[in-house]
């Protein structure tokens, strides 16, 4: 029976929020106004990791600027960011853990509230093939056509996360208990929901909160980004 093995994106397989990076590289591309996207983009990521984000404002705001622009210069955009933000950023231990799950022959799944157009290059850089992301509304609802700016469906964070995983799951005839194992990697707090659905949750470069929890119930903590 092949195990489950689900992956966090930002501060887990990556040392950095690609979501708060991605909005940084649009101030510094031009295609936001500087000093209010900024301080915005700011003021959004401290209060993920307070744990008290609106993530329906988050999204609009962060999906906003995808409408006013095509889909093939939004392509090339993130090309650019894939190339100067991402792979430079990805370590050797992340591919290692996502391969070691890969050739186990385990169910992979990246499950990440940073949304579809940002994540999608990056679960692939991976090898992941299924991604579970917040989405992002199309015009016609055809996946090819150009953003309106809007979020659509249920975010995938804090419980939405159990929501989207859940519904994936049961698309392809399967609940938790059809796996031996099932595993999360993840670094924050706002995870401890699914974190706990799961029989190996493991802390992944947790912060603070997150490491303090998983201590007291002594859930594995793995630390991908130590240098010596």
């Amino acid at each position: 029976m092949a195990n489950l093995a689900l992956f966090d994106l930002d501060h887990t397989l990556i040392p950095t929020d690609s979501d708060h990076e991605w909005g940084r590289f649009m101030v510094k591309l031009g295609i936001v106004n500087a000093e209010n996207f900024a301080r915005e983009n700011d003021r959004f990521y401290a209060d993920y990791k307070a744990g008290k984000l609106d993530i329906h404002a988050y999204l609009v705001a962060m999906l906003t600027p995808l409408a006013k622009h095509s889909r093939e210069q939004l392509k090339a955009w993130h090309d650019q960011y894939m190339h100067e933000v991402i792979r430079p950023a990805i370590v050797p231990a992340a591919m290692e853990l996502v391969r070691q799950h890969r050739d186990a022959g385990d169910l992979c799944c990246m499950v990440t509230a940073t949304n579809e157009f940002i994540t999608a290059p990056i679960a692939e850089a991976f090898g992941i093939d299924k991604l579970i992301a917040c989405e992002v509304e199309t015009i016609d609802g055809h996946p090819a056509s150009a953003f309106t700016g809007r979020p659509a469906g249920t975010p995938s964070y804090r419980e939405g996360k159990i929501v989207r995983t859940e519904a994936w799951l049961a698309s392809l005839g399967k609940t938790w208990s059809d796996f031996e194992r099932s595993y999360f990697y993840s670094d924050s707090h706002n995870d401890i929901p699914l974190l706990e659905k799961v029989t190996d949750p493991i802390a992944t470069n947790p912060d603070d909160t997150l490491r303090a929890y998983a201590q007291t119930h002594g859930w594995r903590i793995l630390e991908l980004f130590q240098t010596t």
